[in-house]
């Protein structure tokens, strides 16, 4: 990925970044059976296991503890002054790259609910929920860092943005599911995780843009 990003009004290679947590939690161990491997159903319904599936293209999406990821964590931070807390860096990272500010909050509160510990199944971290390959291209030297986790999503949304002319549905499609698996299915695609995701982001989108109170706008339902 090049440092330059290119900057059109209103943001091209990203790991999958799953909205969701498992509800179950893991417990690691050194042997094989306690990698975690993801696949997609006929009718686009993700996965998750710690056994190798039979007749499914799957991909290892989480090693045990000597791989280097850990279990997963999912939001537990229930302070509201949370929604509120990293104001100045949406703000910052909004501004340098060209993208709402309502979107940011709105892609903040379905990835993480404003919680920076939080980490997925797969390996994503943070407040833009990361993964770290992605957040290594994108120069992110601490993905556990508020500040960095957020400026680094927010350059990647803005990639996606310029990647699918603007359009938000796409843009955020592709935060979810990846620019290429949008760029397949020329529009959303048939995910029923992704599609709840979008539904949900914009949601929030329209919420933090009709309200000037951001506590009341993250406590809404979507």
């Amino acid at each position: 990925m090049r440092n330059a990003v290119k900057t059109r009004p209103w943001g091209a290679v990203r790991a999958v970044v799953l909205a969701g947590f498992a509800a179950a939690t893991f417990s690691f161990s050194s042997d094989a059976s306690a990698h975690i491997y993801q696949f997609v159903d006929s009718d686009g319904v993700i996965h998750f296991t710690s056994v190798p599936p039979q007749g499914q293209a799957a991909k290892m999406v989480a090693r045990d503890s000597k791989g280097g990821l850990s279990a997963p964590v999912p939001p537990q931070d229930k302070d509201v002054t949370r929604f509120t807390r990293y104001d100045e860096w949406i703000r910052q990272a909004a501004t340098l790259y060209q993208i709402p500010v309502e979107l940011v909050r709105s892609v903040i509160k379905v990835e993480s609910d404003y919680d920076p510990r939080a980490v997925s199944v797969s390996g994503a971290c943070g407040l833009m929920q990361l993964m770290p390959d992605t957040a290594s291209r994108l120069q992110v030297r601490d993905i556990h860092d508020p500040r960095e986790n957020i400026f680094g999503g927010v350059r990647f949304l803005r990639i996606l943005a310029n990647t699918f002319n603007g359009d938000l549905s796409l843009t955020v499609a592709a935060y979810n599911a990846g620019d290429q698996a949008v760029m397949r299915a020329g529009g959303i695609p048939a995910i029923t995780e992704t599609q709840q995701y979008v539904r949900r982001v914009l949601s929030y989108y329209r919420k933090y843009r009709s309200t000037v109170d951001v506590v009341e706008a993250s406590l809404a339902a979507p």
